[in-house]
């Protein structure tokens, strides 16, 4: 989604980006406060056969020691744990944790096993098929009663929630991601209030997800897509209780009603205070697990209170709102508790590719070699690093980093060429293109959104151009509505709207992914023809840039299309040179970073993308 679609009207302010739930204590209720039982009898049943079983647990400690408790704060009320209706940073952690998919991803983009063990695909890259291990159950648990399995995860679960997503009554996030599964985008577009009962139950049970039996699930595609089990791994997708939905409705998620497979269970919530998850011991995940948490206590401060709370010891981990950061920095104390992760999120100038002089690549080489991006992201984003491709570390196929793609833009440290040596460059392409020291050179419009963070950027950027390379820039600003229909709204095209002529060569935009793929970034952005084209770059787009003479469309189509996860990098990679290096496309600017208090002692994961992973926190 844009930052207009997460309210990040702020540009490069980060507070409504900072996207990891920080520590807070919990209400102290007995509720909340009841351990998990050290012994707990389950009865699990499968088809016809109960099994009736004990659980060891680990035997009850001593009184005087509390369990391995990590303080965390959500800033206010998650949005749901419904898997398919959380849609915030904290909801994600959440899901991340009560509930398992058919796999799951690292704070690296990694697709991981989850309930699946393994997976294959086709031939022809249509039919994707997840053998599940067997032996993860539901999970409910009430105070006094502790853990209590409820059978095990099946293949029918995932279809359940597979086919739920894709129901437009749902109102599932993201599920457009799932469209590349046969008959969701039927599903979700259909009006269901003007069909039958029938019509309505024959387009849930088209779409493709098809139980072969308990254990095998088979996934049909309307086209190859490597990325599929990245997918997967949504929350939207994640196996559901089926039992459990139809007996409460929309209260299922609350204390006493949910049933769960995931490494922690819903020990308590207090709407608008307080929540608490609690290690679920019946988890057989726990065998390679790394970490000791064995509770997570959430309060529901607002941020800049939360900071507060850190200082007086009773949270582990905080997110630092802008605002606060700089003397956050300066603290003696604080300043050595404080981190910066990936937010995947990126900045980007685009340019309109039609429109000259920006029609020349030479020309766009230039404008993006004479941005000095460290000066920048030091002076006005603190903590966010300087880009050389558009999608940021975190997100799996990234080449952020790779100083053999646009070795202007990253400072020495990084091991690209540092400012002085890319501005020698960027005179010398600009000179090369017919406007050396810019003379003829036509005036440029750089427009961005109306606000603080933006104008800042712009104004620095533009006084780049004039003092390095002569060139008159023409700032301008809008207000977002006018702005964002003035290119073209959601899929990058006006219908009625600007003659080309009224756009501006150079434009501000900003983007926060959903989905941990590259398939979710270039692809679905500037494949022309089929993602987002506010480039207007059809013509270099199709053009044979890449070393092995394909072009970027046919890079990313490759890319989208394989299941080998080695060729995809690749292919990411190539296309990800052209769109910022042989071509130009762009000028990415810098990646958001998150500004995080840790407390000395946690060892914790940093994920901003698919929510944090409790199981391998650790606590000293």
């Amino acid at each position: 989604m844009t930052l207009s679609q997460r309210g990040l009207w702020l540009g490069l302010l980060l507070t409504a980006l900072l996207s990891l739930a920080a520590c807070a204590r919990a209400r102290p209720d007995a509720d909340l406060a009841t351990p998990i039982p050290p012994v707990v009898q389950t009865v699990i049943v499968r088809e016809t056969v109960v099994v009736e079983r004990v659980v060891e647990v680990t035997p009850t400690p001593d009184p005087s020691l509390q369990p391995v408790t990590l303080r965390l704060n959500l800033e206010g009320e998650p949005s749901s744990i419904d898997p398919a209706l959380a849609d915030d940073p904290g909801a994600l952690d959440l899901v991340a944790n009560l509930f398992l998919g058919l796999t799951r991803i690292d704070d690296q983009g990694n697709v991981l096993p989850g309930l699946a063990s393994d997976w294959s695909v086709s031939p022809d890259g249509l039919r994707w098929v997840f053998n599940l291990a067997e032996d993860v159950p539901w999970v409910s648990y009430r105070p006094g009663r502790g853990a209590v399995a409820q059978g095990f995860v099946s293949a029918d679960d995932l279809v359940y929630a597979v086919r739920r997503a894709c129901d437009p009554r749902t109102g599932a996030a993201r599920v457009e991601l799932n469209y590349i599964i046969a008959g969701c985008q039927a599903l979700h577009t259909a009006d269901l209030a003007t069909l039958s009962a029938d019509e309505t139950q024959a387009l849930i049970d088209a779409v493709g997800v098809l139980a072969l039996n308990d254990a095998t699930v088979q996934v049909t595609l309307t086209e190859p897509a490597g990325h599929l089990p990245a997918v997967l791994a949504l929350p939207i997708n994640r196996p559901l209780h089926q039992p459990t939905l139809a007996q409460h409705g929309p209260t299922w998620t609350e204390p006493g009603h949910i049933v769960s497979n995931g490494p922690y269970l819903l020990a308590g919530w207090f709407h608008g205070d307080s929540l608490a998850l609690a290690r679920n011991p019946l988890w057989p995940g726990w065998q390679e697990a790394t970490g000791n948490v064995q509770r997570v206590e959430f309060s529901m401060a607002p941020a800049d209170q939360a900071i507060a709370l850190y200082r007086a010891g009773e949270l582990d981990s905080v997110a630092v709102p802008q605002a606060q950061l700089q003397a956050i920095e300066a603290d003696a104390a604080l300043g050595r508790d404080l981190v910066f992760a990936p937010a995947a999120c990126s900045e980007y100038y685009g340019f309109t590719h039609s429109l000259p002089p920006v029609d020349d690549a030479l020309v766009r080489r230039a404008l993006s070699a004479a941005i000095d991006r460290a000066a920048l992201a030091r002076q006005t984003v603190g903590g966010s690093l300087p880009a050389n491709t558009f999608a940021p570390a975190g997100v799996w196929g990234s080449a952020a980093g790779d100083a053999t793609i646009a070795p202007w833009a990253l400072p020495e440290a990084q091991g690209g060429w540092g400012y002085a040596q890319a501005l020698t460059q960027a005179q010398a392409w600009l000179a090369e293109a017919g406007y050396a020291g810019g003379e003829g050179l036509p005036a440029l419009t750089l427009l961005h959104n109306a606000a603080d963070g933006p104008a800042q950027t712009a104004q620095a950027v533009a006084a780049m151009w004039r003092a390095g390379l002569g060139v008159e820039v023409v700032v301008r600003s809008l207000p977002w509505a006018e702005y964002w229909q003035l290119l073209g709204g959601q899929d990058g095209s006006a219908p009625g709207g600007p003659s080309e002529e009224a756009l501006p060569q150079v434009w501000r935009m900003g983007y926060c992914g959903d989905l941990a793929d590259q398939a979710g970034w270039l692809g679905q952005h500037f494949a022309a023809g089929r993602g987002v084209d506010r480039l207007r770059w059809a013509a270099s787009a199709d053009a044979p840039l890449a070393a092995d003479g394909r072009s970027f469309n046919q890079l990313s189509a490759a890319a989208r299309q394989s299941s080998d996860p080695a060729e995809r990098q690749a292919l990411y990679q190539e296309a990800e040179r052209i769109l910022n290096d042989t071509a130009a496309a762009i000028i990415p600017l810098y990646d958001y970073n998150n500004a995080i208090l840790t407390r000395p002692g946690v060892q914790r994961t940093f994920d901003a993308l698919n929510g944090d992973w409790f199981a391998a926190w650790r606590i000293d």
